[in-house]
């Protein structure tokens, strides 16, 4: 019998604190900083975000969205054996001890699953799904907890308005698990590292210091004009594996970077812009959350339904970008 990984369960969590436009115009006009509603959402689509409090870590987020998952699911933390977390806002300055192992002792699990990262950027969720369905493919776990959490607001420099408009913080989950039913129908990724300077942190760590700026560096044109030309051919990769045709899309959730970016996607897969889930609006870039948070809202609204075919698809630096075609 061949086995299958299906997603069974999603969850979310946005910060209480809700920022619109209009809110982090006075903010950046009270530093001399001039943007406003219009300039933000004319260029991105985005008229609101989230951001955390201040004690509030990337791992605080992911617990509450792993609760939704997990209860979706009709499962405990004890039931998994593996937590993968995708995370470029880890709880720890060089990413160590893991942001999952922190998610797994707030869930209250201690030995009996395994707890690591992924750092994809803002592909990070596909990459996190794409590695827990070949762990259940292959056997070596039954049920994966996928978790896509950020904290942005930590690593904006408020005095760059061409970046520190675009991002948000939240936290999207999965409950992944073995089936003799197909869910995940194909994954594609890829990585280009030639393209590594143009979205990073361009510092590091020396002599127990920061090397350089500790701010998210992003060359938006660059980074616009790569993600157009890699979205559309990784979902007709992930689409030809399948087997499928873009026809056969129910629902297309990308990543939520932009949505001039997202609807130029749909229109080259053939898609009208209803079949795209859209919380970019809202919930700003909120990097390898964004898929889950979209994931999740549009399950629970009732749009996403059982049996649908779901085209997920994602790109951050690295710059890394991949696809995710499932059967919910």
């Amino acid at each position: 019998m061949t086995l299958y990984s299906k997603i069974i369960g999603t969850g979310s969590y946005l910060p209480e604190k809700r920022v619109t436009n209009a809110d982090l115009a006075a903010q950046l006009a009270a530093k001399g900083i001039e943007t406003s509603d219009e300039w933000i959402s004319s260029r991105s689509g985005i008229s609101a975000r989230h951001y955390a409090e201040p004690e509030q870590a990337s791992s605080d987020l992911a617990v509450h969205a792993a609760r939704h998952a997990l209860e979706m699911a009709g499962m405990g933390i004890d039931d998994i054996d593996l937590i993968i977390v995708a995370s470029s806002t880890p709880d720890f300055f060089g990413s160590f001890p893991s942001t999952a192992c922190i998610v797994q002792r707030k869930l209250g699990q201690t030995t009996n699953g395994a707890a690591v990262d992924v750092q994809a950027v803002c592909s990070g969720f596909v990459y996190a799904v794409s590695t827990a369905d070949a762990f259940i493919r292959a056997g070596v776990h039954k049920n994966v907890l996928v978790i896509g959490a950020e904290v942005f607001s930590r690593i904006l420099n408020f005095e760059d308005r061409t970046t520190c408009v675009l991002f948000g913080d939240g936290a999207g989950a999965i409950v992944m698990t073995g089936s003799d039913e197909p869910g995940i129908l194909a994954t594609k990724l890829h990585a280009d590292g030639r393209h590594s300077d143009i979205l990073s942190i361009p510092g590091s760590l020396a002599g127990g210091a920061v090397a350089g700026s500790s701010y998210l560096y992003m060359d938006g044109p660059a980074v616009f004009k790569l993600a157009v030309s890699v979205l559309e051919k990784v979902a007709h990769e992930a689409l030809e594996h399948a087997g499928m045709t873009s026809d056969q899309i129910d629902w297309l959730v990308p990543h939520q970077a932009n949505i001039r970016i997202m609807n130029g996607t749909a229109k080259k897969l053939g898609l009208p812009l209803d079949k795209m889930i859209v919380t970019v609006d809202q919930h700003g870039n909120t990097s390898a959350a964004s898929i889950p948070l979209a994931l999740d809202q549009a399950v629970r609204d009732g749009r996403i339904k059982k049996g649908h075919n779901v085209m997920m698809e994602g790109v951050g630096g690295g710059f890394t970008w991949g696809a995710v075609l499932a059967r919910m």
